[in-house]
């Protein structure tokens, strides 16, 4: 099996040489504010390995990594640090050469939580549950192999995803093993997966053949599986139709889209398709005003009607910046791009309503709590934020 990075994020089915231009940002009228409320460094931040580390809010805290082994704890209110511990050291200290290119970061599945643990996963293949209200390390367990989302606790249980297509269930307790559900994993994937998503009974989990699963998560028996793009074309870049981004529940639905695919709507209790529409996207889906939202593997922002399929708009005007998942605020929708600019649009249409440059690129997705919104930059820094509509 080999993965690669979609370094371009571009159709590549289109022979426009100008599809690797980031579009230019433009200037729109000015609906809302974008307010720092504080900034906090994560250490050394997120290296070069197009890490996705998800900061992770509970209570009145928020959690955070760097891609070096440090995690830390802050008052979500105030930034103040309330602990910090590492979960390892880089190999080959020290890591810093400026003429060594090679990078050593090696938490890239973080953070996650539940069963009032915070959970990481490694490039070495560990996953790692800390005590959420000290940091003290609870256990550590080898899986099969890197672990590069989020992962999950629940019922018991810590979810997680490896790069080799297993989805994974280990005791909350102790870490042992639960069971452990396979896939099969073509030769040519990105490098990502979703993360597992925990509902009832079940875990949701998409996988790099382009399949979604619903699993029992008492036992790991598959209640159905069901397939988002059936892989087509001569070459392996062809035959690409990963599922990485996290499906999304929502008006009764699940919702999964794949690369060089599709954008399903799923019944959660037996996998049957509602609608689908055509999509190629590698990152996360968002909801709310009775959409889904989803960014393109060329970087248009688009909305698809949860109930009618009917696609709602799509904006063209950050094309190639390279985007985050996208997430959904009120009536907004927030993205960030790889310069570090964080982009509201109107969910209603898809207009620009702010803008505003941060400390450095933006590849992990923001997250919101209550009326804030935390964005984790490349560089470490955490910000809390506060988008207020002008009068």
């Amino acid at each position: 099996m080999f993965s690669f990075l979609p370094w371009v994020n571009g159709d590549k089915k289109d022979e426009d040489e100008e599809r690797d231009e980031p579009a230019e940002l433009v200037a729109f009228p000015v609906e809302a504010d974008i307010e720092r409320v504080w900034r906090a460094k994560v250490g050394r931040g997120l290296g070069r390995k197009q890490l996705r580390l998800l900061p992770l809010a509970l209570a009145d805290r928020i959690y955070a990594a760097d891609g070096y082994g440090l995690v830390v704890a802050l008052d979500r209110f105030t930034g103040e640090r309330i602990w910090s511990t590492r979960v390892g050291e880089p190999q080959g200290k020290p890591f810093y050469k400026f003429w060594d290119r090679r990078d050593p970061a090696f938490v890239t599945g973080g953070v996650g939580g539940g069963e009032g643990r915070i959970l990481l996963g490694t490039t070495r293949g560990e996953l790692i549950a800390l005590a959420a209200g000290d940091g003290a390390e609870l256990w550590r367990t080898e899986v099969s192999s890197e672990v590069l989302a989020p992962p999950a606790g629940a019922a018991g249980a810590v979810f997680a995803q490896t790069a080799d297509g297993r989805l994974v269930a280990l005791e909350a307790a102790d870490g042992s093993r639960r069971w452990a559900f396979d896939s099969q994993v073509p030769l040519l994937t990105l490098r990502g997966t979703a993360a597992p998503l925990a509902f009832g009974e079940l875990v949701f989990a998409a996988f790099g053949d382009g399949n979604v699963a619903a699993i029992a998560h008492a036992n790991g028996a598959p209640i159905w599986v069901q397939r988002i793009m059936l892989p087509q074309g001569r070459t392996e870049l062809d035959r690409l139709v990963d599922v990485d981004g996290t499906p999304v529940l929502a008006g009764g639905l699940l919702f999964a889209a794949s690369y060089q695919g599709k954008l399903k709507a799923l019944r959660p209790n037996d996998g049957g398709v509602v609608w689908e529409v055509e999509a190629s996207t590698f990152l996360d889906l968002a909801e709310g005003y009775g959409q889904i939202y989803f960014v393109s593997a060329n970087d248009e922002v688009a909305a698809v009607g949860q109930a009618s399929a009917a696609v709602a708009w799509r904006q063209e005007g950050l094309r190639n910046r390279r985007l985050t998942s996208p997430l959904a605020y009120g009536n907004y929708l927030i993205v960030g791009d790889a310069d570090g600019y964080l982009h509201v649009l109107a969910q209603s249409d898809g207009r620009f309503v702010a803008r505003r440059k941060l400390s450095a690129g933006l590849r992990t997705r923001p997250i919101r709590v209550d009326n804030m919104v935390y964005t984790l930059a490349d560089d470490g820094q955490l910000e809390a934020l506060r988008i207020r509509r002008r009068r």
